[in-house]
């Protein structure tokens, strides 16, 4: 580790979590610890907050002091996620419908988010201070793994308007001093993309970030091209937010000379599982209950495949729990040769976003046309279909807050992203149909790139 990235890990990044009220470095040591505590002191361990949260949240979040009254649960009386099942799901819609009720008396500042509608269900919430930093820590954590720190020079391919329209000067300073690059990957034209590259190479980072889908296809841009991107010293890219592909990991490895290092997790949900060294996904135990649900809503065993959710003990101020995330996964029962000791998520399923393309043929990551679409009062599934470049659907469920002004807004942004003379056909239906694979998807391009 260079000094200069040895003063950011340990004073200037600290320091800037310490401004913003954040305990991520505590948390960052104590997660550093059990990591490799053996399997079943991570279990315990995660039972002691499991049960303290629950019964924090009995107390003090009206939904679910009046649910565990209703439901005759005793918080105290949890011994592990194994007791988890005396309580309901919770779903998108439970969360739009108890938005206040969920928010505990006591929490300090929350901040709200929305999803990034990769189920075609957009969701309002929020995020404290805790949750905050659990998801900084363990972020930064799974990138210690890698060799790499918070101060090496990073180059963050990404294209949330959280992050893209939060580009102030204290912002821009703190990304100077830490050396992150942040480039918007929502536009993927050959102008773009060469100038992305261009940016990669005069920088010579030491690590990726991004959407595989991004990365994979700047990578075979530069095959391409002939533009040499093997020689810049890149120690690993980092990938979440989409389903890894192995032609993509492939492409990414191949062109960037790195391993590639995936991860699993939602903006709701959290940072579930990062990938190590030795190509497993580990979950972040400590603080996340994973259950992989069966189609009769009972927990599978490991091995076997169901809907994975989600109980987030880190979220007593808008509280997250058996949180159905619709992704469907398996877990291992399996441990990892790389010391960590920390339970394996096998594999992950049913996740996946497009590009779509003007119609002078830029290339535009499909989160585009989402972040459209997800924040319009009264959606509350949608589907979006590029049939050609002349032609796009749009395929929404709605209730009667989606209006003509919400349909002009649609026609309006669409049109400047893919061109003023496609057409934008919006349907309202009562459901949106699957795939034939029985996957739901929410971007389906039928254009050629």
């Amino acid at each position: 580790m260079g000094l200069y990235t040895r003063f950011c890990s340990s004073v200037i990044f600290p320091f800037h979590e310490k401004l913003k009220a954040h305990d991520s470095v505590a948390r960052l040591r104590k997660l550093e610890q059990s990591q490799y505590l053996p399997p079943l002191q991570i279990e315990a361990l995660q039972a002691k907050r499991l049960k303290a949260f629950l019964v924090d949240i009995g107390s003090h979040v009206p939904y679910y002091r009046a649910l565990f009254q209703s439901a005759g649960f005793d918080p105290a009386s949890c011994d592990g996620a194994q007791d988890l099942v005396r309580l309901p799901f919770m779903t998108k819609a439970v969360i739009r419908d108890n938005l206040e009720a969920l928010k505990a008396e006591d929490a300090g500042p929350l901040t709200r988010y929305n999803t990034g509608g990769s189920s075609g269900e957009p969701l309002i919430f929020y995020i404290g201070k805790a949750r905050k930093s659990h998801d900084v820590a363990a972020k930064w954590r799974a990138t210690r793994w890698w060799g790499v720190d918070i101060g090496d020079p990073e180059i963050v391919l990404w294209g949330s308007p959280i992050e893209l329209g939060a580009q102030d000067r204290v912002k821009a300073l703190r990304d100077r001093l830490l050396r992150s690059c942040l480039l918007p990957a929502f536009e993927m034209s050959d102008d773009k993309v060469r100038d992305m590259l261009a940016d990669i190479r005069s920088m010579r980072p030491k690590m990726l970030f991004g959407y595989p889908s991004a990365l994979a296809h700047i990578a075979e841009k530069a095959r391409l091209w002939n533009i040499s991107m093997n020689d810049l010293g890149i120690k690993v890219a980092f990938v979440t937010s989409e389903m890894l592909y192995e032609h993509q990991r492939k492409s990414i490895s191949e062109i960037f000379a790195c391993p590639v290092a995936n991860g699993y997790g939602a903006r709701d949900a959290g940072f579930i599982a990062h990938e190590c060294p030795h190509g497993r996904l580990h979950l972040s135990a400590e603080d996340i209950v994973i259950e992989i649900i069966g189609p009769d809503g009972k927990p599978v065993a490991a091995g076997l495949p169901g809907e994975i959710v989600v109980t987030h003990t880190a979220t007593r101020d808008f509280p997250f729990v058996r949180y159905r995330t619709g992704d469907v996964g398996v877990l291992s029962a399996e441990t990892c040769t790389c010391g960590i000791k920390l339970p394996i998520l096998a594999e992950v399923q049913g996740r996946t976003t497009d590009f779509v393309v003007a119609a002078d043929g830029t290339v535009i990551h499909a989160l585009a046309l989402i972040y459209t679409v997800r924040d319009l009062p009264g959606v509350q599934r949608f589907k979006i279909v590029q049939h050609s470049l002349a032609h796009t659907e749009v395929l929404i469920v709605a209730d009667q807050r989606f209006g003509e002004s919400e349909r002009s807004r649609i026609r309006r942004e669409f049109s400047a992203r893919l061109g003023a003379d496609v057409q934008v056909e919006i349907n309202e239906t009562l459901e949106i149909p699957r795939e034939k694979s029985g996957k739901n998807r929410y971007v389906v391009s039928h254009v050629k790139r």
